[in-house]
């Protein structure tokens, strides 16, 4: 199943790759482990889990296959439905199907689909290269501190005629502590008066620079008004598609229908298969644009599905 390969590489990128009519696949970030009965070491790793209730169509795992395969969007569409038909074909059966590189998929006896995902992948890039080891364990010497007595076999006495001092030194000491208190008393006088300088010259300044600007100072009796441009931004990574069309004049319509509607919409270029992509608005957040995708869904065009693509 070539398809299976492709949701494997999603998931290396994405958190949530759903495969419509079927489920989604979401993984979890795990921290680094340490097993302390066997020492073993494992790395971070990104676990995956499998959620059926998530099967509505966001447009990823379907463009994903149309760019490898290059072919339509709705051809990738249809190789989906067969792939999720035959997969329910055979669980139904009482088989069980594999997903390379990602886990199993089997009926219990309640006939609810289980998956298992594979113990060792790790859909994590941080991680590559890196897998689980084992140390051995460390002993550790406990050092206990020792203090050796020492005998009082020759005791050293001190007499008063080691500690004279000559009185020439005494002379000595006293000029260096006068000739650096001299040197303290200049420098802190020098000071007071450099920052009496500088502050005659600092109120200087700023009574030249008040006047230039009362002299610059002016009133415009007739200003422009106000002009305010509301253009339509469409920057995110998720955008919603009212349509794609072959004939430009179409999605020109299109443009023409939603902006009536009170949407911002917006014309792409035209893409690899020749068609123009109409937009409703675009998301930087994922669970917004799906929110609104369901709205649109739901209110007005049920063909609308979610793109996601940067935009330049």
């Amino acid at each position: 199943m070539q398809l299976t390969t492709y949701i494997a590489d999603l998931l290396y990128r994405y958190e949530c790759v759903i495969v419509p009519g079927f489920g989604a696949f979401l993984t979890r970030y795990k921290s680094a482990q340490i097993d302390d009965a066997t020492n073993t070491f494992h790395p971070p790793s990104k676990i995956v889990s499998f959620n059926k209730q998530l099967q509505a169509n966001d447009g990823l795992f379907a463009n994903y296959v149309a760019s490898v395969e290059k072919c339509s969007f709705e051809t990738a569409l249809q190789r989906i439905r067969n792939f999720t038909a035959e997969i329910s074909m055979a669980l139904s059966e009482g088989k069980t199907i594999s997903f390379k590189n990602i886990g199993t998929f089997s009926l219990n006896e309640e006939k609810s689909l289980q998956f298992e995902p594979l113990p060792q992948q790790n859909f994590s890039t941080s991680a590559f290269g890196l897998s689980s080891f084992v140390s051995p364990q460390i002993s550790r010497e406990v050092y206990k501190e020792t203090v050796d007595a020492f005998d009082e076999k020759a005791p050293i006495h001190f007499t008063p005629e080691g500690r004279e001092v000559k009185p020439y030194l005494k002379y000595a000491a006293i000029a260096v502590l006068a000739i650096s208190a001299i040197g303290f008393g200049s420098l802190k006088l020098y000071e007071n008066q450099v920052q009496k300088f500088n502050y005659a010259e600092r109120e200087k300044a700023n009574s030249l620079v008040e006047n230039q600007i009362q002299e610059a100072t002016f009133v415009i009796e007739n200003p422009l008004p106000v002009v305010n441009l509301q253009v339509p931004k469409h920057t995110g990574l998720y955008h919603i598609v009212a349509g794609a069309y072959r004939m430009e004049e179409n999605a020109e319509k299109k443009v023409s229908q939603l902006r009536e509607k009170g949407y911002s919409p917006l014309k792409m270029e035209v893409n690899r298969y020749g068609l123009h992509q109409v937009l409703y608005a675009s998301f930087n957040d994922k669970l917004e644009a799906q929110r609104k995708l369901y709205e649109i869904q739901k209110s007005e065009n049920s063909d609308a599905w979610l793109l996601v693509q940067e935009i330049q």
